[in-house]
């Protein structure tokens, strides 16, 4: 058994193991820590800023990342000083700058106490925490879509923003997204995402779609499954 590494989160000694995040401690202790970026699919990133927390460690204090910055033997952390505070706030109010609707946006906002954003409005929905590239990246192995520009002309899009050729329309990317900016549709059965149809299979026994005829195939490919594998959907199948 690894030994374990004791911090001081808001005057609470917490027990993590070595390579534990600030963030998972204090989850691991059901301290709060606002966060849009983090989800444990992926790799940590850092994007979105909201979980900043002020350390000490030999008397020097400064701000982090919690969901990146690991633990170490003799940080003290705080989640709720005044400079955490005001960073949090203006992140908040970049954010809702891009997005003012989402109602996730809106109940973290509250919490933070960033109601309302003293930017302008540039309505781009999308608030760049990356888990949609991430996702693509790390879990499906596929890298269809990146980052595009720098600052706040910086946004998500396919290669050259044009048709989606590496995308396999999985939809995760959609449903990984935390303030649903990335529209998917089925329609007589063709899957949308990325302003790129992609036909669907049907059961062969009752037509249902099961899943676009693309994901498919790179499943077959990377799992050498045989060719009539999806050809019956998980109804008929059982």
């Amino acid at each position: 058994m690894s030994e374990t590494i004791t911090i001081t989160i808001n005057g609470r000694e917490i027990a993590a193991e070595p390579g534990t995040t600030i963030l998972r401690a204090a989850q691991s202790a059901n301290i709060y820590i606002p966060t849009l970026c983090d989800n444990d699919e992926l790799h940590p990133w850092g994007a979105c800023r909201l979980c900043m927390v002020e350390i000490t460690l030999k008397k020097r204090s400064r701000m982090v990342a919690s969901c990146i910055y690991e633990v170490a033997d003799g940080i003290e952390v705080q989640t709720e000083t005044p400079k955490v505070s005001n960073v949090r706030k203006l992140v908040m109010e970049l954010m809702l700058a891009r997005n003012p609707y989402h109602a996730k946006l809106k109940e973290m906002a509250a919490y933070v106490g960033a109601e309302e954003s003293r930017f302008d409005l540039d309505l781009k929905g999308c608030i760049l925490c990356g888990e949609c590239v991430r996702g693509c990246r790390e879990v499906v192995g596929v890298s269809a879509i990146g980052y595009k520009g720098r600052g706040n002309e910086r946004i998500v899009a396919t290669p050259f923003e044009g048709p989606a050729t590496d995308c396999i329309a999985c939809g995760s990317c959609s449903y990984i997204c935390p303030v649903d900016v990335i529209p998917m549709k089925e329609e007589n059965g063709i899957r949308t995402i990325w302003d790129t149809e992609f036909p669907m299979q049907q059961c062969k026994d009752c037509g249902r779609d099961i899943a676009p005829i693309k994901q498919l195939e790179y499943f077959q490919k990377n799992y050498n499954l045989p060719d009539n594998h999806f050809d019956t959907c998980i109804h008929c199948r059982f």
